[in-house]
């Protein structure tokens, strides 16, 4: 038996999970099921299942899980599952199982959605042709962009997800959460000491006294980006799906543009740029085109804009940092570190001359 094969034995027991299958996922068939491996990493594992119609997707945590995966599949089924009656486009959740004995883990089975992804290569994200050029590459952002105003316009009460996240305050919380996060490295990666950031300081002050007094509450996806998103085949540029919703919370859903445009142009800085991972960032609209778009969609105020971009990229140099940490700890190559760490310090001193605009 090939190594393969015996991960699928060990990952999808075909006897246990045929049964489990036929009870509770009707619309997948009854043809003897057939699995593989699509994609695999250390938080989650992914699986095709086939039974003769149309094919599925298993996800689960892999067999020796990492602390809270299990827990992260279960909150993924629940958001998708909550979503199946919306207009969002997302996976359609069939079932979910929490006996984490039935195949040595909780799993979920989702709809293998038809469309195609970009790809991150060589720290640049790449989109399949025609969407590689213009004016295709164009319509990608905005095609985004209607799936974050079509998730901000849900209910989210009304769909099941009151208890979702924690009750109000969020915005409050962020700069707490984050600064935490990025003060707990020297702890978490022996090796690693703390870095003095250039704008730092005045970043955390401004957004601690410029928390927006009336807060949205909203879902947000968490990690937005055009990796986590497939699109239609074909131009023009259609959302089939967002994926990986591992990050989703209640909160402001806006935040969500504030990190899906960090990387993009700045009207109010049009000289400047900054490090990203678009392949061409000239082909994308501004951050202000998008958030203008977003706001007539949602009714939002178009000047909350700039408190959730500084925010957004604030949350982003303190989370990257991490990666600067691992590889001084010596978990990842030291060009690594250097690469991020020069985004990192990117970030803080984009967040201060943003402030400092905004005074």
């Amino acid at each position: 038996m090939s190594t393969i094969e015996h991960n699928l034995d060990e990952l999808a027991p075909i006897g246990p999970l045929t049964d489990w299958l036929d009870a509770h996922v009707p619309e997948l068939g009854k043809a003897p099921l057939k699995t593989a491996i699509l994609s695999g990493g250390t938080s989650n594992v992914v699986l095709t299942l086939d039974r003769g119609e149309k094919k599925m997707v298993l996800r689960r945590p892999p067999a020796v899980p990492p602390p809270g995966a299990e827990k992260g599949v279960l909150r993924e089924a629940r958001i998708l599952t909550a979503l199946n009656g919306t207009d969002v486009p997302h996976p359609h959740c069939y079932g979910v199982c929490d006996d984490p004995e039935l195949i040595g883990g909780r799993f979920y089975v989702m709809e293998m959605v038809d469309g195609w992804a970009p790809n991150l290569r060589d720290e640049k994200i790449h989109n399949e042709p025609p969407f590689d050029r213009m004016p295709y590459e164009y319509g990608i952002p905005y095609a985004i962009v209607d799936g974050l105003i079509a998730l901000a316009n849900v209910d989210y009460v009304a769909i099941g997800l009151e208890d979702y996240g924690k009750p109000g305050k969020f915005l409050e919380r962020q700069v707490d959460r984050w600064a935490g996060q990025l003060a707990s490295y020297p702890e978490r990666y022996k090796g690693y000491e703390r870095r003095e950031f250039a704008g730092f300081a005045e970043t955390e002050e401004w957004l601690r006294g410029n928390v927006l007094a009336n807060e949205v509450r909203g879902i947000i996806h968490g990690d937005v980006g055009t990796p986590n998103m497939m699109f239609r085949h074909g131009p023009p540029a259609r959302l089939a799906a967002m994926i990986d919703w591992e990050l989703s919370t209640i909160g402001d859903p806006m935040l969500d543009m504030g990190w899906f445009t960090g990387g993009m142009r700045d009207e109010d800085d049009p000289g400047k740029e900054f490090p990203t991972a678009l392949n061409n960032p000239a082909n994308f609209p501004t951050k202000q085109e998008l958030a203008r778009y977003y706001c007539a969609g949602t009714g939002r105020d178009i000047r909350d804009f700039d408190y959730f971009s500084v925010l957004a990229k604030f949350k982003s140099g303190c989370l990257l940092e991490y990666k600067v940490a691992a590889a001084e700890a010596g978990h990842l190559p030291k060009d690594v570190g250097r690469f991020f760490a020069r985004i990192v310090d990117q970030c803080f001193k984009e967040t201060a001359a943003q402030v400092a605009r905004l005074k």
